[in-house]
């Protein structure tokens, strides 16, 4: 059967490649992004395969009517990739106020509106597939990071929670939890550094300020072939409610809950004083 999927910010990066290895599986991609010019220009080459549809995520009216155009184009939605999204790096005491609740609107409610209003229909065809595109960031924190790790963390705390809940509509979750990959997230065109400067951080010789920019360009991921596993993905009768993409990704995992596996082990006796017959 040809699926429809819909992916939010598919103008580049993971989010583009994820749409072409659709298109290249002989479905349907509705493409979102905020750069409807942008969007147009790559997908030109598929025909009415592909539906263009400007959408800032942020804005939760603005997902309803991508929805709704979307599915009176296609008749139904298969496939949710919410991909939109942007990295906060920074000290949390530089970053402010007003750039965290940025980070939260478009990385977490942004992909609650999209999801919000793409549920229905799944729902009514009693199948779908949401996937949820974290990081490695959200099951461990990174220095600099603070608040992009909070919204990544939030994003797996939902994913895994609406799981439970839409499962008994046929509706199955995946978050993508990928490790570093070659596309232009890590420079300035998508990543937002803390505006405030805290002198104290610069004391001594540990630099708490880490240059993740120097790093771009050298990630070890493939989006193209990220691109193909999410597809892949998509077709297997159980795929997985969390997905690591990467060798790194898998490291990090591995060091992560180990670690916290022996700080369980080694407190377990403290956690159980708290019961009533504790």
């Amino acid at each position: 059967m040809i699926k429809t999927w819909f992916i939010t910010g598919a103008g580049r990066g993971i989010g583009a490649q994820i749409a072409q290895a659709a298109l290249a599986a002989g479905d349907n991609v509705v493409a979102t992004g905020r750069h409807i010019d942008q969007l147009s220009t790559l997908y030109a080459p598929y025909g009415d395969r592909v539906l263009c549809v400007a959408l800032d995520v942020s804005r939760e009216l603005d997902a309803l009517s991508a929805v709704e155009v979307a599915a009176a184009r296609f008749g139904r939605i298969d496939v949710l990739v919410n991909n939109a999204g942007y990295g906060q790096l920074g000290l949390f005491e530089e970053v402010t106020s007003a750039d965290v609740e940025r980070q939260f609107q478009t990385n977490v409610f942004g992909l609650m509106h999209v999801t919000r209003a793409v549920l229905p229909q799944m729902r009514r065809q009693r199948g779908g597939h949401v996937l949820n595109l974290a990081s490695i960031g959200g099951f461990m924190g990174f220095e600099a990071s603070s608040i992009y790790c909070a919204a990544k963390f939030a994003v797996e705390g939902f994913s895994e929670s609406l799981a439970l809940e839409v499962a008994r509509f046929g509706i199955r979750v995946t978050i993508v939890e990928p490790g570093f990959f070659r596309t232009d997230f890590l420079d300035k065109s998508s990543v937002r550094q803390g505006s405030r400067k805290v002198p104290d951080y610069d004391a001594g010789t540990d630099d708490a300020r880490i240059d993740y920019e120097s790093y771009s360009g050298k990630q070890p991921g493939n989006p193209e072939k990220l691109g193909r596993l999410v597809v892949r993905i998509v077709s297997m009768d159980k795929p997985p409610l969390h997905l690591l993409a990467g060798s790194d990704a898998l490291q990090y995992a591995t060091a992560a809950f180990e670690r916290r596996r022996v700080e369980i082990t080694a407190h377990a006796s403290l956690s159980a004083t708290t019961d009533i017959d504790g």
